[in-house]
């Protein structure tokens, strides 16, 4: 990437702040018509369970509690915290939905498309429809009935992307914990499906489960 250079206006001006840089307080996205979704998904790297997307659509109102409440990434937070801040973002949002993908489709299509797939889910569910969707990564959603824009690490640029990647992890983290106990040797309510030492381990003694995911490695 080629890189200009510094203007002396760019040496002089003050650092941004977190509250400068998030895209929803940027002119182009505040006088935007229609509502604005965030869509992050969550447990793409995971062995186990399903891949999920939040779309959230914040009221503008929303804005300045969030940034007060210091909203950031969700794996950035503690569990604690994160629930907290989940419960706020659903209680103020205009609309959220999640979706999902199996880990049958994952299996079936790959995990990159199971997440597009999931993310698509998660915004044709929205009753409210907005009229941009930004979507984190570098990836367009395929098939979508509105414009989108993705964002790479938008859960540090995007309020919204933030809040989405929140509400995720949150509801599939109380997914993989419910499956924790029909499937103990894992050690899921640890790891939430990730490869952990002990995961690992006790995928080479007992082999997978039916919700492991077999395209990957340490699933076979």
């Amino acid at each position: 990437m080629v890189q200009t250079e510094q203007t002396a206006a760019d040496i002089c001006s003050p650092p941004q702040t977190q509250e400068s840089i998030w895209m929803e307080l940027s002119s182009t996205l505040s006088v935007a018509p229609g509502f604005v979704a965030g869509i992050d998904e969550v447990g793409r790297g995971a062995l186990f369970g399903p891949v999920v997307a939040a779309a959230v659509i914040l009221p503008s109102s929303a804005w300045s509690h969030l940034i007060a409440a210091n909203i950031k990434d969700s794996k950035k937070l503690s569990s604690s915290r994160r629930t907290q801040l989940a419960a706020e973002i659903c209680q103020l949002a205009i609309d959220w939905k999640i979706g999902f993908a199996s880990t049958t489709e994952i299996d079936q299509i790959n995990i990159l498309q199971a997440t597009l797939l999931a993310m698509r889910r998660a915004v044709l569910k929205l009753k409210v429809q907005p009229q941009l969707c930004l979507v984190d990564g570098n990836q367009l959603i395929k098939d979508l009935p509105m414009a989108q824009q993705t964002m790479v690490k938008g859960d540090q640029r995007s309020l919204t992307i933030a809040a989405a990647s929140i509400v995720a992890k949150v509801w599939r983290d109380d997914l993989i914990i419910r499956l924790a106990s029909k499937y103990p040797p894992y050690h899921l309510e640890d790891n939430k499906g990730y490869g952990s030492k002990k995961h690992l381990q006790a995928l080479q003694k007992y082999g997978p489960s039916p919700l492991h995911r077999r395209s990957f490695r340490h699933c076979h």
